[in-house]
């Protein structure tokens, strides 16, 4: 949806739209929350690989995190682009090679019993397939949109994009990806049913199972540890390394190059040579890994982390991308009132992972042992909420400032002087600074 028409106009980050279109105050705003976004990213892979480590390998926490932070930072230093885009095809294919050896063993262990005869009977455990229910069908949708939409948002998916060689590579890296995630869900899915099938009791790890100790997510570490031989855990660590580097030095880098050209370029330093664009990309790789790192040694949850960097992608940045992209009529003021909408909707929507209690209840709201749920799609409300309002937004202030209802110097944004984006110019230096920008990506040695 987005690859033709931002290659068209040449862009080289997903925070171009917004400074060609609102400028430079806008977006400095969305260059910081894609900032936070991609340092809740960075927090949330290092604690995943953190909890597998501390698990199967016995390494206190905070040691498995600095060390695969050093690795994922030292490697994206010296390599750049290149070492994102080679090490990530890789470390795919690890994933996939190591996580269908251990899948097997788990299955197969003495301890876990047939998942067909699992499927739907109650054995040990409730049927590992759930019990649909239809008053989950919205929770099911909202959850579906949710997945497929948030991950437009990211800077790290228009990297690539923006990146390719052409623009049908671009489309056919994304449809490519679109059919192998569902190959790379099978074996989650199969060791998920596994784990819910296994007599804990038998094991090393004991009663109660995992999931009612409160720790489902540390069911892969524990699985591997209790219900396979040695070496087959520490194939699975070494699955567990390669997806959490591959999205670390993604975000790394996708953190780095919003900071370089859409801050310090376009409002600190805009006549910065090359060079020192270079070091300043390894400066920012640096700080974020620190930074994301640090964050990570606050909590060894990552709700928060995924609350923060998801949702935020999903309920505010992408509405806001969709509208800069697709909508002539958008402009400054519906992106700052489209952000609040959105945010303090869904935060008065509330979320019990969170202990947020709704302040809104949707229809179908039900207290549920104390707690409040929400069955309606309250983050897909969010989300078309801030659409909603940065199109009416922009509507009325285009409108107040164009009649000359509000005088124009009270117009901060320039609304009378906007138009839609326009592409960078397709000769001469616009090229020039656009090659540039991508050399400082790849080069950064």
């Amino acid at each position: 949806m987005f690859v033709k028409p931002m290659r068209d106009r040449n862009y080289v980050t997903m925070l171009d739209p917004f400074h060609f279109k609102y400028g430079k105050v806008i977006t400095a705003g969305m260059s910081l929350i894609s900032l936070g976004i991609d340092l809740a990213w960075i927090a949330t892979t290092f604690v995943s690989l953190g909890g597998t480590m501390s698990v199967v390998l016995d390494l206190s926490f905070a040691v498995s995190i600095w060390i695969s932070a050093a690795v994922a930072v030292t490697y994206t230093l010296l390599g750049g682009l290149y070492s994102v885009a080679y090490t990530d095809v890789i470390q795919l294919v690890l994933i996939l090679l190591g996580m269908s050896i251990c899948v097997p063993f788990v299955m197969v262990s003495p301890h876990t019993l047939d998942i067909s005869q699992t499927l739907m009977n109650n054995t040990l455990n409730p049927p590992w397939i759930g019990q649909p229910e239809m008053k989950k069908i919205w929770i099911m949708i909202d959850d579906l949109l949710f997945l497929a939409l948030a991950g437009l948002a990211y800077q790290a998916f228009h990297q690539r994009t923006l990146s390719a060689s052409s623009t049908a590579s671009a489309k056919l890296t994304c449809f490519a990806a679109a059919f192998l995630i569902l190959v790379f869900a099978i074996p989650p899915v199969l060791l998920g049913a596994a784990v819910a099938s296994a007599d804990w009791n038998q094991t090393t790890y004991g009663s109660p199972s995992p999931y009612e100790r409160g720790e489902s997510s540390l069911v892969l570490p524990i699985a591997l540890q209790h219900l396979t031989p040695t070496f087959v855990s520490i194939i699975g660590i070494g699955c567990v390394a390669a997806a959490v580097m591959s999205s670390a030095d993604s975000a790394l880098l996708s953190a780095a190059s919003i900071f370089t050209s859409n801050i310090y370029k376009t409002i600190l330093r805009s006549q910065a040579s090359d060079r020192e664009s270079q070091w300043v990309v390894r400066v920012s790789v640096l700080v974020m890994g620190v930074a994301g790192t640090s964050l990570a040694m606050l909590n060894n949850s990552i709700i928060v982390f995924w609350f923060f960097g998801a949702e935020m992608a999903y309920i505010i940045f992408f509405p806001e991308l969709l509208c800069v992209v697709f909508f002539k009529i958008s402009n400054g003021y519906g992106a700052v009132m489209g952000l609040w909408v959105g945010l303090v909707l869904r935060l008065l929507s509330g979320d019990p992972t969170l202990g947020l209690e709704p302040v809104l209840h949707f229809p179908g709201c039900t207290l549920e042992d104390g707690v409040y749920v929400q069955y309606a799609p309250v983050k897909t409300i969010s989300m078309l909420s801030t659409i909603a309002a940065i199109l009416l937004f922009s509507y009325l202030a285009s409108v107040l400032f164009n009649k000359g209802v509000l005088p124009e110097k009270w117009d901060v944004f320039k609304v009378k002087a906007q138009h839609s984006p326009v592409p960078l110019s397709p000769v001469g230096g616009a090229i020039e600074e656009k090659e540039n920008e991508e050399l400082n990506m790849n080069n950064l040695e």
